[in-house]
This record gives structure tokens, sequence and C-alpha cells, in this order.
């Protein structure tokens, strides 16, 4: 096995398990733009869900359309103790498309 490939495979390899372990120690809390958006809220849990109360950028918001999908919210069908899974499912899904791409990339160029 050549250096490089040795080298792909550990850079692969650590961010499968960096992403994996990490991602259970992910902030629950909102970030800076969730933040800012509920500047003039307040929020109040209901038994519908949650409610803002005030004036607040958040109030116009939607849900996304991709909100009910498999890996929404950084979970696996909603289970936070899946976030991990979730992780690694992300770090292999970004090497495939970028892996897919840079191989297309370099056909094509040693075509030309």
């Amino acid at each position: 096995m050549t250096t490089t490939r040795k080298f792909y495979l550990g850079f692969a390899l650590a961010a499968v398990l960096i992403a994996g372990m990490l991602s259970y120690l992910a902030s629950s809390h909102p970030d800076g733009l969730d933040s800012a958006t509920l500047r003039g809220c307040e929020s109040t849990e209901t038994d519908a869900g949650e409610t803002l109360t005030g004036s607040c950028i958040a109030q116009s918001a939607t849900e996304h359309r991709m909100t009910s999908s498999p890996l929404a919210d950084y979970t696996i069908f909603g289970s936070d103790s899946l976030s991990g899974v979730a992780g690694v499912i992300g770090v292999i899904a970004t090497f495939a498309v970028a892996g897919g791409l840079f191989w297309l990339i370099a056909r094509t160029r040693r075509q030309d």
C-alpha cells in the first residue's frame, strides 16, 4: 500500500471517528443565527409545542421541507441517542460525493 493511500485511509478513519464521537458532545443550545432571530420574543412550551410571544423574526419562520427526512436535526428519525451514527453517515456521504467529483475531474483531465 502506498504512502498516499495510507494517508487517505488514515484521514478517512480519523474523520469517521471524530464525527462519531464528537457528535454526542454537540451543543443543543441555539447557534448565533437562532438566538439572533429570537431576540424580542419569549419561548413558551405548550401542549401543542413551542410558541413564541413578542415580536421577532422567528415568528415568521416555517418548517423546512426536509424536516421529516431520516437525518433531520443531526439525528436518525429524531432519536438523539443516534447523533453519532448520523455524524458518521454524514462524513461517509461527504467523502462519497467529493471522491466521485474528484474522480470525474481527474478522469476528464486524463482524457484531454
